[in-house]
């Protein structure tokens, strides 16, 4: 098993062309900062940056002057963060706007909607390059040593599915930007831009209940595919897709990569109450171990869904999200390749070890925290804003 303080080895990139798209998988956290500085200081047009967090660190503070001196040549530069998950003030980004940058927080002020998250991770530069995954701005997301670091996944796209994203996230900062914006609108925007044919489809997703289009397209995939391997950092999802991923294991083989260290324990635990029903449907269990895991990945079959969304109640149902799908045999074997490496890193939790672990205790503490991770955070945050109109 690899030391989370040593240095990792360097992979081959793994890359593919798909309908006149180069899309380019980026590992290291070091990388990821690399090459988001390479492509501010290369931006010509435009820089459209949407993210969860973006927090006042040592990267955070280089990736904001990069913005700025983009800004001062002329560059159109916006950028929406979270209210919720990023620590930076509107103070951290006086220089930003003053060189001629917006600025945007989505949902800034406390109030039942506060509990709604805008969870995507987007960038966009000169419409022609785009950037996904679960990876936020801070010095733990773009590092590879140490053990509060994150591993995580960016997937860069070069061509003409660049265009969509870009018109999504003008449509998002303008709502945001909107005194007193309306759920209803949003959830009408969220909806138009989601693609349902292609190679390549952009799947985003709202407070929009029931017609979630990426976790609707997932679980058709799901239906009757024979392989299944997926990593996700917070993994809890409903009785109907515990089922769909059994029934690939049952077929053929299904296999789960999930966190052992979080920043939020009770995920964890929520995660290991659904153990028992995946085992007994066949389905291999393992756990990361070097590091604190974040990524999202789903690869069915000859399908890859990369982006920003866990496996979860709250991603599923209440959070923004945005996955992309992509059906391309090669990448969908190379992307295998990448979970091969990552099991590597992992422990099988194994019918034994699994019921080893899961002492009356033990039992009790996962049932809790499944309840207050998927039922409770879900109703509430539902109940505010859903129910009362």
């Amino acid at each position: 098993m690899a030391d989370a303080s040593t240095q990792p080895a360097t992979p081959p990139t793994i890359r593919a062309e798909i309908a006149g798209n180069r899309i380019e998988l980026i590992e290291s956290g070091l990388e990821r900062f690399n090459l988001l500085l390479e492509l501010i200081a290369g931006a010509e047009k435009c820089i459209k940056m949407l993210m969860y967090m973006f927090n006042p660190d040592k990267d955070g503070d280089v990736v904001r002057d990069a913005l700025t001196e983009a800004a001062r040549r002329g560059v159109q530069v916006k950028l929406l963060i979270d209210g919720f998950g990023s620590a930076a003030t509107a103070d951290f980004f006086t220089q930003l706007g003053t060189a001629g940058g917006e600025h945007c927080v989505f949902n800034p002020s406390w109030g039942r909607r506060y509990l709604l998250r805008n969870h995507q991770k987007l960038i966009v530069i000169d419409d022609r390059t785009v950037l996904i995954g679960g990876a936020n701005i801070d010095a733990t997301y773009l590092q590879d040593r140490g053990s509060n670091h994150w591993r995580d996944l960016w997937l860069r796209l070069d061509g003409p599915e660049a265009v969509l994203p870009s018109r999504y996230f003008d449509g998002l900062f303008r709502w945001s930007k909107r005194p007193k914006s309306k759920l209803r609108s949003l959830k009408r925007m969220v909806a138009e831009h989601n693609e349902w044919r292609g190679p390549l489809q952009w799947k985003f997703s709202g407070p929009l209940s029931v017609r979630n289009s990426w976790w609707r397209s997932i679980g058709r995939d799901m239906k009757r595919a024979c392989k299944l391997d997926m990593i996700f950092a917070y993994f809890a999802p409903p009785g109907a897709m515990i089922r769909r991923i059994g029934g690939v294991g049952r077929r053929g083989r299904a296999r789960i990569i999930n966190a052992a260290k979080s920043d939020n324990v009770a995920t964890v635990a929520a995660a290991r109450h659904s153990y028992s029903r995946l085992i007994r449907r066949h389905v291999e269990i393992y756990e990361y171990q070097p590091a604190k895991l974040h990524t999202k990945l789903a690869i069915v079959d000859d399908i890859v869904h990369i982006g920003s969304s866990n496996f979860d109640y709250r991603s599923f149902y209440i959070n923004l999200e945005i996955m992309l799908r992509i059906k391309d045999k090669g990448f969908a074997d190379a992307m295998r390749g990448y979970f091969e490496r990552e099991l590597a890193d992992c422990k099988w939790i194994t019918p034994e070890v699994h019921k080893r672990r899961a002492s009356p205790w033990q039992r009790l503490k996962w049932a809790l925290s499944h309840f207050l991770v998927n039922v409770m955070d879900y109703s509430v945050t539902r109940g505010l804003n859903f129910v009362r109109r």
